[in-house]
């Protein structure tokens, strides 16, 4: 069983161009798929049907998992078992009669724009740390980028003077993204002051730099952006895209066209976009409740 797993692996990397986190995060999901199987004495892909798939995300649910990272475990099945029959080695593919996983979506949390301001003048700017978390911040909320992409942007994907970022998405697609005046300010302020401190062991350019000098990974944003969250006295649910679900978020409630925020947030199909249409009707809903006189 784990050999086609991994010749699944090999098949998404070599044919189909995903990003090296997405084929590890469906990695784990099989894995973890065929742990289910071989605790139900299940040892072939083959004895697999759609009830023993729909009990897996049951019980799954059942321990709590929320519904975004349930739709993405059935995304890796769905995608593996059709891999598997194409290549001919189950003669039926139990997932084609699974519900899209696109009705699992849940709403995306995010920031209104005070909490958002918050978090931004949080970092202490006097500090050289707190003026590279600061910039680390202003970039993800004026662009709307993945942290995944902050992490690798290099020096040569900035033009300041013309304001754009050049980002490097999911499949290692390019998109070009505006940056806002502040976020340039203090982009060229660390760039100057600070970086060239940090960076004593960065070989490949990277823009951010840890403490040890070296290129700052994902899970340094991620306590970043939870650590000024706390400091501001904001409550709810942070993730990494919190940021991200925030700027597509309040462009549109700006009146932004869908199909530019969908071309700056990289999303390759357009209803990836049109969920923060439902954020903004479950915000007027909200405001609708709170003022009219018959709610």
């Amino acid at each position: 069983m784990e050999d086609w797993i991994d010749k699944f692996l090999d098949y998404l990397s070599a044919e189909r161009g995903l990003a090296a986190n997405t084929i590890s995060s469906y990695g784990m999901d099989l894995k973890m798929f065929k742990g289910f199987l071989e605790e139900s004495k299940l040892s072939s892909w083959k004895s697999v049907n759609h009830q023993v798939i729909n009990t897996f995300l049951l019980k799954r649910r059942d321990k709590g998992i929320n519904p975004a990272s349930l739709a993405r475990e059935l995304v890796a099945i769905k995608m593996f078992f059709r891999f598997i029959f194409q290549e001919g080695f189950i003669n039926n593919d139990p997932t084609s009669v699974l519900e899209s996983p696109r009705l699992w979506k849940r709403l995306p949390d995010s920031l209104s724009v005070e909490e958002v301001e918050r978090i931004l003048k949080a970092p202490k700017i006097v500090n050289p740390l707190g003026l590279r978390d600061k910039v680390c911040l202003e970039v993800l909320y004026a662009t709307g980028m993945r942290v995944s992409e902050l992490v690798t942007l290099k020096a040569n994907d900035l033009n300041l003077d013309v304001g754009f970022i050049r980002c490097r998405g999911k499949g290692d697609k390019e998109r070009i993204v505006p940056l806002g005046k502040v976020a340039i300010r203090y982009l060229t302020k660390y760039l100057s002051d600070v970086r060239p401190k940090l960076a004593k062991k960065d070989k490949d350019g990277s823009v951010f730099v840890s403490h040890l000098g070296k290129k700052i990974s994902r899970q340094s944003i991620w306590k970043i952006i939870k650590k000024y969250a706390l400091l501001s006295g904001i409550k709810k649910n942070i993730t990494p895209h919190t940021l991200r679900h925030s700027f597509a978020t309040h462009l549109l409630e700006r009146g932004a066209d869908l199909r530019v925020v969908q071309e700056m947030l990289g999303h390759s199909n357009i209803s990836t976009t049109q969920i923060y249409t439902h954020v903004n009707k479950e915000r007027l809903k909200t405001i609708h409740k709170m003022f009219h006189p018959r709610p």
